[in-house]
């Protein structure tokens, strides 16, 4: 049991490593400004696209979706040739450990972006098209048919988790080859990732429920930036 702590903190420890790669703060000082200054305040895609544009946003988002993306993969592989029966639920340590880093990155002051992005790089890590494609579709439709990230980032958390659970719950085998003692921690640990991303979205929650929240597209209110970062 002793080993297995030491493996759950490095996962944790070496996807916050991962995590630190701030691609929008780095594109910003490219294009000579701090991201973090402008728009929502956030080192996230989102934000990217706000300030920096189409090429920029594009950019950011596939640099926060391949850094979980490569630790995830990195611990997959690892753990498989180790100890395969907790694989899984050390993919979702490290993807974990990996939106802390994006979000809170000791270096920048611990301001960093959403952990979106990164996020949507553990539900492909999950390696299951079931619970992959029905998110990524229902992501893409909601952001077209209401305009707002947010609300899209919001509900591909919700998702992910119910129907991770659903599935693990109905059989852990053969997608996951997750042993039965990490059933429920796997679902645990997922839904704590949940519950991190949309902590972080409070404050849109309140302008979604206010009709005040900035549309893709739309230019953000100042007060909205202030309240947002």
């Amino acid at each position: 049991m002793g080993i297995e702590i030491v493996y759950r903190i490095a996962c944790l420890v070496v996807g916050y490593g991962f995590g630190l790669f701030q691609t929008a703060y780095i594109i910003g000082k490219i294009h000579h400004i701090d991201i973090r200054e402008y728009g929502s305040g956030n080192s996230g895609a989102t934000n990217a696209l706000r300030v920096l544009r189409k090429k920029a946003g594009a950019m950011v988002f596939i640099g926060d979706f391949m850094k979980c993306i490569i630790a995830c993969l990195i611990a997959r592989l690892i753990f498989n040739q180790i100890a395969p029966e907790i694989t899984l639920l050390m993919v979702i340590y490290t993807a974990i450990g990996v939106v802390l880093g994006h979000i809170f990155p000791f270096y920048m002051g611990f301001k960093g972006g959403k952990g979106i992005s990164a996020i949507g790089g553990a539900v492909v890590s999950l390696l299951d098209y079931r619970v992959t494609f029905p998110c990524l579709i229902v992501f893409i439709l909601v952001v077209l048919i209401s305009r707002y990230v947010s609300l899209g980032s919001i509900i591909l958390m919700i998702q992910m988790w119910a129907m991770y659970t659903t599935f693990v719950l109905i059989n852990p085998e053969p997608v996951y080859h997750l042993g039965q003692n990490y059933v429920v921690e796997s679902i645990v640990v997922l839904g704590f990732l949940a519950a991190l991303a949309i902590y972080k979205h409070k404050a849109n929650i309140v302008r979604l429920v206010h009709g005040e929240e900035s549309k893709l597209g739309q230019k953000k209110k100042a007060e909205d930036a202030e309240n947002e970062g």
